[in-house]
């Protein structure tokens, strides 16, 4: 069995962002040599996500909007965990996106449905952050 591990980094310029990573997931799946296995891609820190869903816009914003609503940034003092920090709305929103994402490996190519797309999320940003991506098969 073989398997190889990267990292990707981000760093965002602004608070929220969703960004497309599957062109550099692709890229590392590629670079394994791997054609029949599992890609974990997940997220390296607690106000991060990793997920699958559509390409879209208009989409993405009304997850940006939808997020905001069930766990708004401020103000801040509504949250306990604040007060060194104020980012407990960023652990609540990746706690409902997710960790990780698990992809099957067919024939050298991560397979997907219809649509299907890796993101990273990030609520927390304007600082460097990693994503690990870890593929393992034959």
């Amino acid at each position: 069995m073989k398997s190889i591990r990267k990292y990707l980094y981000f760093n965002t310029d602004n608070r929220m962002e969703l960004i497309n990573i599957t062109g550099q997931v692709r890229s590392i799946l590629k670079e394994s040599g791997i054609k029949d296995g599992l890609c974990l891609v997940n997220a390296m820190h607690i106000t991060a996500s990793v997920f699958i869903n559509d390409d879209e816009s208009g989409l993405h914003q009304d997850y940006i909007e939808w997020l905001e609503e069930l766990a708004p940034h401020e103000p801040v003092s509504q949250y306990a965990h604040n007060g060194f920090e104020d980012n407990a709305d960023a652990h609540l929103k990746r706690q409902i996106m997710g960790r990780e994402v698990v992809v099957a490996v067919t024939d050298g190519k991560l397979d997907f449905g219809p649509w299907e797309q890796i993101f990273y999320g990030e609520f927390d940003g304007q600082r460097e952050k990693r994503v690990l991506v870890k593929i393992i098969g034959e």
